[in-house]
């Protein structure tokens, strides 16, 4: 631990510390935890130290080799099933909840080094295996798992759906292997580090990050840093010439920066733009990795486009972690942020506010840009999925009174605004 604190303290960081608004004392890493010993620092460096060696014993597994130590991490019938499900880990039903099950907590680790493997990308850019693992392995221990939705299984899943968009026609005929290396580690670490709360709470309580990135996307700046700074303290890319390595950091920072909510406009009237004039050229460098900023945005919101028992899941576990953020802010007399009063929103107004002001019309664009059968396949499930919910909210099954309309509409668009402020996926 204090390894990360010394070399992120090199690329502009700081150590973890409690907000600093005087009256509230949050300490932002166990926002979610529940009573935790005063012993759970050491707690969490002995996780860490066991997590690494268990990956190493376990990479032999992941390559196919027979067990050369009878020390087995997981239950080799769970081992058999993760194993197996690795091999439709291109289906766009997959349970990642499932698959952390089965690979004991270790979604992201196993599921990242298999496609970076399927993809050749390790031996293609002569990647260190053991520094590969390390690598995924300390950013799997730098999500916050004690987050509800901002942790290391979102950010699996999010890896996941990125890989069924590289597989798409469009961008699998067009992307190079660097392209794919760089969309998959910003996948994987595109909410790296995430509090648990949104950039307004950080802002208002006068956190350092929010003064650190003057108020300006602070938390997708802070996630990128983060996996600088362990890239740099895992050498994943020491062999690279330095040029290459900085080159890939600053690449890295665009995409994450990219899921920023709060520029969703920006962003999809570009892109809107692109598809009308038909200008979008996948053979320009630019153009790719424009592609892949979207491609990355769509994966980041892409739960309301999941079955809906994944989709769900999902919604159940965002919408718990904004009623949390506005108890804090109850309980310390702040303003309560839009969305995160229980007492006035449901877990359907919110879903239903974000299906219809963000992630209908990207996806639209998206289907558009890449006329596919999972397209078609995600809008299908989106449109299901609103009806669920709307079928849930008291207004839906009510009467049709004169002049009820209004006042939904009334009370929809606030959620949209306050979605685009990035209250949502932040």
């Amino acid at each position: 631990m204090l390894g990360d604190v010394r070399v992120r303290s090199q690329v502009g960081f700081e150590p973890e510390r409690r907000g600093s608004h005087p009256y509230l004392g949050v300490d932002f890493r166990t926002l979610h935890s529940r009573a935790e010993s005063a012993g759970s620092i050491p707690a969490r460096r002995i996780r860490r130290l066991f997590s690494f060696q268990r990956h190493l014993l376990s990479s032999r597994l992941l390559r196919g080799a027979p067990h050369l130590n009878t020390l087995h991490i997981l239950d080799e019938d769970y081992c058999g099933q993760a194993k197996c499900m690795l091999e439709k880990v291109g289906s766009w039903n997959f349970d990642i909840f499932l698959f952390d099950r089965l690979t004991n907590g270790n979604s992201l680790v196993f599921l990242t080094f298999h496609l970076l493997n399927q993809y050749g990308l390790i031996e293609l850019f002569q990647l260190d295996m053991v520094k590969v693992r390390r690598f995924l392995v300390l950013v799997q221990e730098d999500y916050h798992n004690q987050n509800p939705y901002h942790n290391a299984v979102h950010a699996a899943d999010v890896t996941q759906a990125m890989h069924c968009y590289l597989r798409e026609p469009k961008l699998a005929q067009s992307l190079t292997s660097f392209d794919i290396l760089l969309g998959l580690l910003a996948a994987a670490t595109h909410d790296l580090d995430h509090p648990g709360v949104n950039q307004p709470f950080l802002i208002k309580t006068n956190h350092y990050l929010a003064a650190l990135y003057r108020n300006t996307s602070v938390l997708e700046n802070h996630h990128w840093r983060s996996a600088v700074g362990l890239l740099r303290e895992t050498d994943l890319f020491s062999h690279l010439p330095a040029e290459d390595s900085l080159g890939i950091e600053r690449q890295l920072g665009s995409l994450i920066l990219a899921t920023d909510i709060s520029r969703q406009n920006e962003y999809l009237s570009r892109f809107r733009t692109h598809l009308d004039e038909n200008s979008l050229c996948l053979g320009q460098s630019s153009h790719r990795h424009f592609s892949l900023q979207m491609a990355l945005k769509c994966a980041d919101i892409c739960n309301p486009c999941r079955p809906w028992e994944l989709s769900k899941q999902w919604s159940e576990k965002v919408t718990e972690e904004f009623f949390h953020q506005g108890d804090i802010e109850k309980k310390h007399k702040l303003e309560i942020s839009p969305l995160c009063d229980s007492e006035a929103n449901t877990i359907a107004s919110v879903q239903i506010g974000f299906m219809t002001y963000v992630v209908e019309p990207l996806f639209a664009e998206w289907a558009r840009f890449s006329d596919t059968r999972l397209s078609q396949t995600m809008l299908g499930h989106l449109g299901l999925n609103k009806a669920s919910w709307s079928a849930m909210e008291p207004e839906a099954s009510g009467s049709s009174e004169e002049g009820e309309s209004e006042p939904t509409r009334a009370t929809e668009e606030p959620s949209s605004r306050a979605l685009s402020q990035g209250s949502q996926e932040s």
